[in-house]
């Protein structure tokens, strides 16, 4: 969650609490991943609180987004400058929020609004091994862990939660959390990355990417 977002939250809701813990994965040979930052954790509500969208930005360079994870809240603007000295088409085919930015080149930067909650997978027309995702969430209580997997969550009034977590190569993780006045703290999530495989993506016209005649 930006910074301004949580201040404007904590500002409205005095009385918040936090939610801290640490998310685990367990990858091939039962080993802890060192990919844990790339998760997405975030509370659930009956009702959410409202939180103003925000702008956010994931960079094209070196053939490469950044971040290649974003968590936003639903209605916000996420932008996508193209650092490279070369053309990129980013693309969406998710059904919550697809989108075709078109063939746009360095030093210029289009823009997509989220209007829906959902996990959307984005990639480049032309260079296969781009991807990135944005979760977009519709609750302002969210985040990503640290690299050791540790997260909070500010902010959050008392109450009961349904707690989430999230990860690409992971099937979701939920459970039920009461949040007391004082807030929650040192709750552990596990998530099960053994048994995932990897499979290439299409192009925007639901096609393999050609192997040949790639200039750059």
């Amino acid at each position: 969650m930006a910074g301004g977002a949580a201040a404007s939250l904590s500002a409205a809701l005095p009385f918040a609490a936090q939610v801290t813990g640490r998310i685990t994965i367990l990858d091939h040979n039962d080993r802890p991943a060192d990919d844990v930052g790339q998760a997405v954790v975030w509370l659930e509500a009956a009702s959410a609180a409202s939180a103003a969208p925000a702008r956010s930005e994931i960079g094209t360079s070196d053939k490469e987004f950044s971040p290649h994870v974003l968590v936003v809240r639903s209605g916000s603007t996420v932008a996508f400058p193209n650092h490279d000295p070369f053309n990129h088409n980013v693309f969406s085919l998710s059904e919550e929020n697809p989108f075709d930015l078109g063939l746009y080149g360095r030093g210029e930067t289009r823009e997509v609004r989220f209007t829906r909650p959902g996990i959307v997978r984005v990639y480049c027309n032309v260079h296969a091994q781009m991807s990135a995702i944005v979760v977009v969430r519709d609750t302002p209580w969210f985040g990503q862990p640290s690299g050791d997997g540790t997260f909070a969550l500010p902010a959050v009034p008392a109450g009961r939660y349904r707690l989430h977590a999230w990860h690409e190569r992971a099937p979701e993780v939920t459970r039920e959390v009461e949040v007391p006045a004082e807030g929650v703290s040192d709750l552990a999530l596990e998530l099960d990355a053994r048994g995932y495989r990897f499979t290439p993506h299409l192009n925007k016209h639901g096609q393999p990417y050609p192997q040949q005649g790639r200039r750059y």
